[in-house]
């Protein structure tokens, strides 16, 4: 009897040194020895800082609306590693993703893998398998040397670059842009979610001959009269529904997989109703999440400034709430930033400890907010549950807890929500 899912993520774990190596030169023998699986007919490819998980939700909604069978891949999950590949909105079952990796393991021999690397693999595996008209693949760090390049996109995504993970794609958004620009192809589009990119992006799409269509200069998307009004890359003006995810963040990612899907395929924005039906349907866990059993409780992945700025602006739009935030992220992330975006909204902050190697305890979270906040208002605890226990005690019956930091921390304060509402 061979491993389950769960002792195969376990080895996974241990067998490569390093969690993190880039380069693709040991991931890409591995592909071919597979046979360079193609995973679908037509492939985005979703890179960026903030916003890369709401894009691929919102771009396999809209292929999905037009008919196609459509597979994603993401990273990292919430509560299970099937929330990582999808196909047709569903989390591939443990038995085929065994066997996936069961073939991968076949074929890499000699050669070692990192988690993600072997993961990546045997998602590709799984969409070629299936035989699918579109895939969309979310790039897990940077983008020129991530394992998902392994494969070329028909259409280039980056949603926005930002300081973020700076240990491994460099100091400056010049050199971060640099690196995540290397998911783009010659001669094909490169959609951008801002209208200034980092001049190395530019510079690449230039060298390239790829086409380069940005945010709010190439197309735009504003509110309408009764939804939104989406202005494609050849000028066809379409209206449709205001997306279900909250924040006027989503705007700006729903515009991007807009001129993405547009991009590709220049005939989709005669068929609004269908997209419409796309953008009503659209979900993904953990951003700005209202928990429905307690709708005090906001679930968020973010975990740097840039993400805490958009929750910003939400908590900003309804400012009469008290918010308490449960806040846990890890020891190599960007607390100061993060607080110095939320202090304006945030009253009480409730830091709970993340464990593993990259993790850290509550009150050395606290003691790096204690620098920008008054001290009284910061506590420490050891786990979130902890922290999330004492913010729902401390809240009123209109107040807000946000939960914010890591999709470790929303992970953890899911679990126990869960447990919460199955205990009566």
């Amino acid at each position: 009897m061979g491993l389950s899912l769960a002792a195969w993520l376990r080895k996974l774990e241990s067998i490569h040194p390093k969690t993190i190596e880039m380069g693709l030169e040991r991931c890409s023998e591995v592909y071919q020895r597979l046979g360079s699986p193609r995973p679908a007919n037509e492939i985005w490819v979703v890179g960026g800082t903030n916003g890369k998980g709401s894009v691929v939700a919102y771009l396999c909604a809209l292929l999905s609306a037009l008919g196609d069978s459509c597979g994603s891949f993401t990273s990292p999950h919430i509560l299970r590693f099937n929330e990582r590949i999808r196909i047709s909105g569903l989390e591939v079952a443990d038995d085929q993703i065994v066997e996936a990796l069961e073939r991968v393991e076949a074929a890499r021999r000699e050669i070692s893998l990192t988690y993600f690397e072997f993961t990546t693999l045997a998602a590709l595996l799984l969409f070629h398998q299936a035989r699918l008209d579109a895939v969309v693949l979310e790039v897990g760090l940077g983008g020129r040397l991530d394992a998902v390049n392994l494969v070329d996109a028909d259409c280039a995504v980056i949603t926005t670059v930002d300081l973020d993970h700076m240990d491994y794609l460099g100091p400056d958004r010049e050199s971060i842009g640099y690196e995540k620009a290397g998911i783009m192809r010659a001669g094909k589009p490169a959609v951008v979610g801002e209208p200034s990119p980092p001049a190395s992006v530019v510079r690449q799409a230039r060298e390239l001959g790829a086409s380069l269509l940005r945010y709010g200069v190439d197309f735009s998307l504003e509110p309408g009269a009764e939804g939104v009004r989406f202005k494609g890359v050849t000028g066809t003006v379409i209206e449709l529904p205001a997306p279900g995810l909250p924040g006027l963040h989503q705007l700006q990612n729903l515009a991007v997989a807009l001129a993405s899907l547009e991009a590709v395929r220049p005939e989709a924005l005669t068929v609004a109703s269908s997209l419409a039906e796309g953008v009503r349907v659209a979900t993904v866990a953990g951003r700005l999440q209202r928990w429905p059993a307690d709708r005090r409780v906001i679930l968020d992945v973010g975990h740097n400034p840039l993400a805490a700025r958009a929750v910003a602006g939400f908590l900003a739009d309804d400012r009469h709430h008290l918010v308490h935030c449960v806040l846990g992220m890890l020891a190599d992330k960007d607390a100061e930033g993060v607080t110095s975006a939320l202090e304006p909204w945030v009253e009480n902050w409730y830091c709970g400890g993340l464990s593993g190697p990259r993790g850290q305890a509550g009150e050395q979270l606290a003691e790096r907010v204690r620098g920008n906040v008054d001290r009284s208002l910061v506590t420490g605890w050891r786990d979130i549950s902890d922290a999330l226990q004492a913010a729902l005690a401390a809240a009123g019956p209109s107040d807000v807890v946000l939960v914010f930091g890591s999709f470790e921390t929303v992970g953890a304060a899911t679990r126990w929500l869960m447990a919460q509402a199955k205990s009566g």
